[in-house]
């Protein structure tokens, strides 16, 4: 489906009226433009990073100096995508007004993004990667990732440790994966 300016309509795949800034875990996935394997390689059950790949490290370890509300579950840096558990602990907003069990000022639009939301998170960590490698490769149209990017509420120690799980086995998973282009 298209708009006329020919540009293809996107739903959002996000929990509606869900306030994403809330304490909870949750799952990340972020693919890079074009699926292409800009982060590395991978070799038997081991990633061997990039440059680039290795500034996706260092970003994603400096978010909890950067978001003084989370911490960071397991993770991996794949070829060409990024999985990892972001949990927030507490809540930067808890002033905020709930009624009817819905706080709908952290319900993100847009436009207005959420302090402290997941959506804030990993824009601002897509955006430190695409500007550290930008003045890296001293070229400031070069693209990192894909628009948007996929998550999941985690919901149980079930569901926690069936994620865990999935991004540990990940690489070993490679040829797998839906994100594999055979092109290494």
């Amino acid at each position: 489906m298209t708009n006329p300016s020919n540009h293809p309509i996107r739903r959002s795949v996000r929990l509606k009226e869900f306030d994403y800034s809330q304490p909870g875990a949750y799952f990340i996935t972020i693919v890079t433009i074009n699926r292409e394997s800009l982060f590395g390689t991978i070799k038997g059950d081991q990633v061997n990073l990039s440059d680039l790949g290795r500034i996706v490290e260092s970003e994603w370890q400096r978010l909890e100096k950067r978001f003084r509300t989370i911490q960071l579950g397991v993770w991996v840096v794949m070829p060409n995508h990024f999985h990892g558990i972001i949990i927030i602990s507490e809540t930067e907003n808890s002033w905020r007004k709930v009624e009817n069990g819905v706080n709908s000022s952290a319900v993100e639009h847009f436009g207005s993004p959420v302090s402290g939301s997941i959506a804030t998170i990993v824009r601002s960590f897509k955006s430190s990667v695409t500007q550290r490698y930008q003045w890296a490769a001293q070229s400031s149209t070069t693209k990192v990732w894909q628009r948007g990017f996929y998550d999941h509420v985690i919901r149980s120690e079930e569901d926690y440790g069936n994620v865990h799980d999935y991004i540990v086995n990940n690489p070993i998973k490679w040829s797998e994966d839906e994100n594999f282009i055979n092109h290494q």
